[in-house]
């Protein structure tokens, strides 16, 4: 193997330059507001722990970890998701705290598949998780709350799609009994949004007409609070009964909160995590073909933390939401620029210094000598360009 370039990187990390970094910060500042509005508090966890607790229990594939081992021969992982080590933490530093517990987070994270479909093996969430609540108005505020961190985040076109992990078992389960390979496959085609895959799927099984012509009608299962009221007709069994009967609570307390007009119910969807044993979403936001963000209920996995307790969440995609928010207008410049000579030094340097103590904007200085050529453009947009780069303002003591 050749040895890397100085200049190289591995595959799927990427540097991030200011814009990029201001656009960043800028989108987890607003969305952790958010949730601290709403009565969660921040929480950061290691980057590295160890595989054979947080790694485990993060349901991440272990082709998709990036695994690397101590001084003592113990293999580490770095963190695949946020979810498992939040679980290690209530499970044990806050296992005295009365539930139930708000916790949000922004971090980095890491898939080492990621990279070869040419995306990001490093990359931005900020979530929330909401521990030791099974019912639906948790579920409905776990919801509630991610349309408001979208929101938060700029991105103003989007639907979040919800469903049930119970409504996909306890159909698969009633109509391929015994047959737990069909059910596993006909799950993976929708977890991929393989459509035709499932229908092929479907036919290869043999199955009565009517069996069949049911489970086809599962992928029109999508739209409003009529939905619910269909699958209650499609199913006797009693674990998706249970299932559709929750979404439909949950539909009324999204409702309440007058957020419904986002949301859409989707009982194909399943979860991309196997810890999920609830109610499971997606937000997608306009032109983007990859969700920016998704969550769901997941009240077995502090058990295996010692702690058991329901518990609900989401994260954000930050990264994809950067994307969406790059598409609109170009913010103008934050930056004020104040320009001086060597004999007004001191009044401009000290007047740079007040206006930083105010907490108004940020502000650069910058010495014109004698021998410079100073020119300051004035734009449309009411920025100023001084030799290429804009600003909100230019305060001259020359």
């Amino acid at each position: 193997m050749s040895k890397p370039k100085v200049f190289e990187k591995p595959a799927g990390v990427k540097d991030y330059m200011p814009e990029a970094v201001s656009k960043l910060r800028h989108i987890e500042y607003e969305v952790l507001d958010c949730m601290e509005r709403w009565g969660y508090s921040q929480i950061i966890t290691p980057t590295l722990e160890y595989y054979d607790t947080v790694g485990m229990a993060s349901s991440t594939e272990d082709r998709r970890l990036f695994k690397l081992l101590d001084r003592n021969g113990t293999t580490l992982v770095l963190r695949s998701d946020i979810t498992a080590p939040i679980a290690r933490v209530v499970s044990s530093l806050l296992k005295d705290e009365p539930l139930p517990l708000r916790l949000s987070y922004h971090s980095n994270v890491f898939r080492a598949i990621e990279a070869e479909a040419g995306r990001d093996a490093e990359f931005f969430q900020t979530g929330m998780e909401l521990v030791g609540d099974a019912s639906s108005e948790a579920d409905a505020e776990v919801i509630a709350l991610a349309v408001a961190c979208l929101q938060a985040a700029g991105v103003h076109t989007f639907k979040i799609a919800l469903g049930h992990v119970g409504f996909l078992n306890g159909l698969l389960s009633e109509r391929l009994k015994g047959r737990e390979e069909a059910q596993t496959e006909l799950k993976e085609c929708l977890l991929n949004k393989d459509y035709v895959g499932y229908r092929d799927k479907l036919k290869s099984l043999n199955l009565g007409s009517e069996a069949q012509a049911e489970l086809e009608g599962l992928l029109r299962l999508r739209g409003g609070e009529e939905i619910c009221r269909q699958a209650q007709q499609l199913t006797a069994d009693p674990v998706a009964q249970e299932a559709i009967e929750h979404l439909c609570q949950v539909w009324s307390v999204l409702e309440a909160y007058g957020v419904s007009e986002h949301v859409s119910i989707d009982l194909t969807m399943i979860g991309d995590f196997s810890y999920y044993t609830g109610m499971t979403f997606e937000g997608y936001a306009a032109d983007l073909g990859f969700p920016v963000c998704s969550g769901g209920r997941y009240d077995n996995l502090l058990g295996q933390f010692g702690r058991p307790a329901p518990a609900t969440g989401f994260a954000l995609k930050t990264n994809r939401i950067m994307e969406v928010v790059s598409k609109g207008p170009a913010a103008l410049p934050q930056c004020t620029l104040i320009a001086y000579t060597a004999v007004n030094r001191t009044h401009a340097l000290r007047s740079a210094m007040d206006m930083r103590a105010s907490g108004g904007q940020p502000v650069e200085t910058r010495l014109v000598r004698d021998s410079e050529s100073w020119s300051v453009e004035e734009l449309a947009s009411g920025a100023y360009r001084v030799q290429g780069k804009l600003y909100r303002q230019v305060i001259e003591f020359l």
